[in-house]
């Protein structure tokens, strides 16, 4: 969807130029699918090589970006723009559980979006498996003419939103009918997409509504023509869907007791940049680091906040955090009412469509690189498969004798060291019906098989919270593992670096390698529980 983004000509004097620079790298790194050289980022954005490095150096210390050789990659970090925006709205929080349960009811798609400008833009996604699968990215934007979900917005549009709408529609054969199709919706309290977006894809869409009336969302079954007209789908769907939207606007009236408000941000924020800037010097923008602080400062609980807020929750002085927030209104990131300021859907625009599609080895993989770098044997992710454990992310080590280990590669877990780890992060009564079902062989003469053995090692595992296992798997074979765990808790994979016997004794295992992997797993978990806030994690 082409929608007109500011620019340096249109901005206030008080507006922040370097953070306007670097927002409209985000923006278009994000556009391009995630990842971009740093030639093409100059050429798309006009910008000097010198100032692409130091935006890129500067989005590379906070964590938004990876320099990759020659390469800028975003970063799971930076989802946690995203992800303030989609915390200050509560919608993924309170309504995606019940979006989650219609999708299985239905064994169709459900859809979350919400209104921004004459557009519409995703914030929850429950996908089925179907190897024609019907999808849209979080943070995904759309023309409110071709889609179900804009033709319930719109229903409700003031004559000034419908001025804009026809200011900016061009010669578009669907956008003709918008005006007939919206005020069907409004008198019939529905809409169909019946493929508008693309050949094939159909979806029914409804709206979600707050306490005071107000249409805060809506939500879409979609489906494929293979499956269901745009009629039976309206048929067989429409019932039960209107069920769901009266479970979810009782939600909205009625919000989970347990649910907590985030913890304020950090007010030392200024002080990182402050360390920062002294540290990197010039290739450190300062302005820009603690622009987007600013986004940071919103979540659940503060989803409006004065200026006085702002700076009290980033540390900012109230002059640099007012022309921030100036710069972020200008931008379209920011609204203000009255004298308070509160996030738009367009945050979602930077990182978060590219980023909400990345699985649990994508985040591993820099990081286990990084893990090789500092300890020079081989490492690996692994997720439980069965009774098995399935290799999902490897970095070898340059050595000429190395561990030799694929992608895809399955072991017995009750003799792997990843497989021990995941195994007794499991609840007794599973754990002990998985080993009780296990052929468990001897793979080596030193591997342990016996029942209760084996209990006593997992039980060792789980107070210690790592494995080691010295020649179980295979003779000559050492290898040490910690688990990866997700923001509930739960080990859904785990790390480990295997080596050679004659490598380390496990003595210097313990001492050498134990606090770099414990430390290697803690950074990919503190990457997956910002990308996996708001939208589900392949772990395979």
């Amino acid at each position: 969807m082409a929608v007109t983004t500011p620019t340096h000509d249109t901005a206030p004097a008080e507006a922040v130029g370097p953070l306007m620079r670097g927002i409209s790298v985000l923006r278009i790194i994000s556009e391009a699918g995630g990842a971009m050289t740093v030639s093409e980022l100059v050429r798309s954005t006009g910008l000097a090589r010198s100032t692409i490095d130091r935006i890129a150096a500067t989005l590379a210390r906070m964590g938004y970006l990876r320099l990759d050789g020659h390469r800028a990659v975003l970063a799971p970090r930076l989802m946690e723009l995203g992800n303030a925006y989609l915390a200050a709205i509560r919608l993924p929080g309170l309504l995606g559980p019940l979006a989650e349960k219609l999708a299985a009811e239905l064994d169709e798609s459900v859809s979350l979006a919400v209104p921004d400008r004459d557009g519409i833009r995703f914030v929850h996604q429950t996908t089925r498996r179907r190897a024609m699968s019907l999808t849209f990215r979080i943070g995904d934007l759309l023309p409110a003419e071709r889609t179900a979900q804009g033709t319930v917005f719109a229903a409700y549009w003031s004559e000034e939103e419908w001025a804009h709408w026809h200011a900016r529609r061009t010669a578009d054969p669907h956008g003709h009918a918008f005006e007939e199709r919206a005020a069907e919706a409004r008198a019939q309290g529905w809409a169909v997409d019946d493929q508008l977006i693309e050949p094939g894809l159909i979806a029914l869409a409804l709206p979600v509504r707050a306490p005071d009336g107000e249409v805060v969302c809506a939500v879409s079954l979609v489906s494929h023509t293979s499956r269901h007209s745009a009629e039976s789908l309206r048929e067989s769907l429409l019932p039960r869907a209107r069920d769901a939207v009266a479970a979810m606007e009782h939600r909205l009236s009625h919000p989970a007791d347990e649910e907590r408000a985030d913890e304020p941000p950090a007010g030392g924020l200024a002080d990182w940049t402050n360390a920062s800037k002294q540290e990197l010097g010039a290739e450190f923008v300062e302005s820009l680091a603690r622009g987007l602080t600013v986004i940071t400062a919103f979540g659940h609980g503060r989803a409006e906040l004065t200026l006085a807020a702002v700076a009290e929750a980033t540390g900012l002085a109230r002059a640099t955090a007012r022309r921030a927030l100036i710069t972020l209104k200008h931008l379209g990131y920011v609204e203000a009412r009255e004298r308070a300021f509160r996030l738009t859907p367009s945050v979602l625009a930077l990182g978060c469509p590219p980023l909400s599609r990345t699985t649990l080895s994508e985040i591993a993989s820099p990081h286990l690189v990084t893990l090789v770098q500092q300890v020079h044997d081989s490492a690996s992710l692994a997720v439980l498969d069965g009774d098995a454990i399935q290799y999902t992310a490897r970095v070898a080590t340059g050595r000429i004798m190395s561990v030799n280990i694929q992608i895809g590669t399955r072991f017995p877990a009750y003799a792997a060291s990843m497989g021990r780890v995941l195994l007794a992060g499991l609840p007794p009564h599973e754990r002990a019906a998985r080993l009780e079902r296990t052929e468990r062989r001897a793979l080596t003469p030193r591997t342990v098989t016996g029942l209760p053995e084996l209990e006593a090692v997992l039980q060792s595992v789980a107070q210690e919270g790592y494995a080691l296992v010295d020649e179980e798997l295979e003779e000559g074979l050492r290898s040490i593992a910690v688990p990866v765990r997700d923001l509930d808790g739960k080990s859904v994979a785990a790390v480990n670096v295997a080596m050679h016997s004659s490598r380390r004794t496990v003595q210097q295992c313990l001492a050498e390698v134990l606090p770099e992997l414990r430390a290697t797993a803690a950074a990919i978990e503190a990457d997956l529980h910002i990308a996996g806030r708001f939208t589900r994690i392949p772990t395979a």
